[in-house]
Parts: C-alpha cells; sequence; structure tokens
C-alpha cells in the first residue's frame, strides 16, 4: 500500500511540473516528462509494484540473485583466462614463424636522401646542387623479394 502511494505522489509531481514547463511554452518538453510520470501509475495498475514489493521483502530471492551474479562472475572470468590464453598461443606461433621473414626492406638498401636544403626558402637555385643519385637497388630488391 505504501509503495502504491509513493508512485501516485511522484506521477502528480511529475504531472505538476509537465503543466509548469507547458505553461512556459516549452511543449515537447513538458510531453515528456508528463509520460515519464505517468510510468509509476501505470506500474501500479498492472500490478507490477505488488510483485516487486514481494519479491524484495524474500530472502530466497535476494540469494537466487546473488547465485546468478556469482555464476555471471564465473562466466566472465573464464571466457577472460580462455582469451589470454589463446592470445599468447598465437603470440608464440607468429614468433616462431616470422623471425626471418620481418624484414620489409632488403639488408642492403640505401637510406633516402634528403638533400641539404639551402636556397629553397628564399627562391634562389642552390649553387652548386649536385643531380640527385639514382639508386633504386633497395626498390628492385622488393621487386624481386615478390617475384616480380
Amino acid at each position: 500500500m505504501l509503495a502504491e502511494t509513493i508512485c501516485s505522489a511522484v506521477s502528480a509531481a511529475g504531472l505538476g511540473i509537465a503543466a509548469v514547463t507547458a505553461y512556459r511554452r516549452r511543449f515537447l518538453t513538458a510531453t515528456r516528462i508528463a509520460a515519464y510520470s505517468l510510468v509509476p501509475v501505470g506500474l501500479v495498475m498492472t500490478g507490477v509494484v505488488e510483485w516487486l514489493s514481494g519479491i524484495v521483502f524474500q530472502p530466497s530471492v535476494w540469494i537466487g540473485f546473488g547465485l546468478l551474479g556469482l555464476a555471471w562472475l564465473l562466466l566472465v572470468t573464464t571466457r577472460a583466462v580462455e582469451r589470454r590464453r589463446s592470445g599468447e598461443e598465437r603470440g608464440s606461433a607468429k614468433a616462431a614463424r616470422g623471425g626471418a621473414a620481418r624484414e620489409a626492406v632488403a639488408p642492403a638498401a640505401s637510406a633516402p636522401s634528403l638533400g641539404t636544403g639551402t636556397g629553397t626558402r628564399t627562391g634562389s637555385a642552390p649553387a652548386a646542387a649536385a643531380p640527385p643519385a639514382e639508386d633504386f637497388s633497395d626498390i628492385e630488391a622488393i621487386l624481386k623479394k615478390h617475384g616480380i
């Protein structure tokens, strides 16, 4: 009986707030507040509140919720351990497989030439700019590695 009275009071307060909101010409917000405030009365009228209040005060129900929580915890823990173990197995298999195959560039590949960079901001040409060396040995090594 107390739960039904509280739900009715909450609904009445919500409808009052909705009326004040509608008075301020915020009709969408007022409609949303009215919808939320009708939910507790609807729950009382359907009997859900009485059913819930009967469940709350029974110790066997709380023991059941505890067992459900324990089951969930065990499932989550075993799943995390399983993922960790399968990740370790995959990692060790990759390490055994790809020891020497991790190199993407040929060992004798040259470093890229960055140039001197003088005279590029002032607009003048460099005094003695040498033509860039055409060293395509690293590209050739990559193409040979892939069979092209």
